[in-house]
């Protein structure tokens, strides 16, 4: 991997944006979407990857933003903190949180997921957050902001369900962000 003379002089790395993640809560189902963008400076590394997974005996949907391979540790400690709450997404995601931000190793991990049960819906970050959106709209990455402000648009203007809005917000964040493209991955729980 290249990088040019003005990043060799500040000792700076080539930045990695990698995807734009979305979940909407409506009527009774949560429903996750994730572009398939993995972006190095200008360059579109892969088009199709896969950020949206299931956990937990698929009763729990995890979408993730950052770095790839950080992102599978985080998700393969978040499940462990599954098994060992018995699928308590809270309590999983607290003491997930409280590790990520005191761990010395997992520090450095640069990644977010949104994570959801299918009745609540968190955004877990490095700092020690926890946060479960107010109007059941989360979203992470470059092109998170973008998919908010359609999903959040499509939420309080249109009887579409979440499913739905998190395609369509996608689609619309796609048009907008460059790091952000519509080959689309969703998942829903009823």
């Amino acid at each position: 991997m290249g990088y040019d003379e003005s990043m060799k002089e500040t000792n700076l790395r080539p930045k990695i944006r990698s995807t734009t993640i979305v979940a909407v809560k409506r009527e009774g189902q949560v429903a996750i979407a994730g572009d398939g963008q993995v972006t190095l400076e200008h360059t579109v590394l892969k088009m199709g990857a896969r950020k949206v997974r299931r956990l937990y005996q698929e009763r729990v949907i995890a979408g993730f933003a950052g770095s790839v391979a950080d992102a599978q540790s985080l998700s393969d400690k978040f499940e462990s903190k599954l098994e060992a709450s018995n699928g308590n997404l809270t309590r999983a995601a607290v003491e997930f949180a409280k590790e990520w931000r005191t761990d010395r190793m997992m520090r450095k991990l640069e990644a977010m997921m949104i994570v959801t049960d299918g009745t609540l819906i968190y955004i877990l970050s490095g700092d020690g957050n926890v946060v479960e959106p107010d109007d059941g709209v989360a979203a992470i990455g470059s092109g998170g902001m973008f998919a908010a402000s359609a999903a959040k648009a499509l939420v309080r203007n249109t009887s579409m369900g979440a499913r739905e809005i998190v395609q369509e917000a996608m689609r619309i964040a796609s048009e907008i962000c460059i790091y952000t493209n519509d080959k689309i991955t969703v998942d829903s729980l009823p």
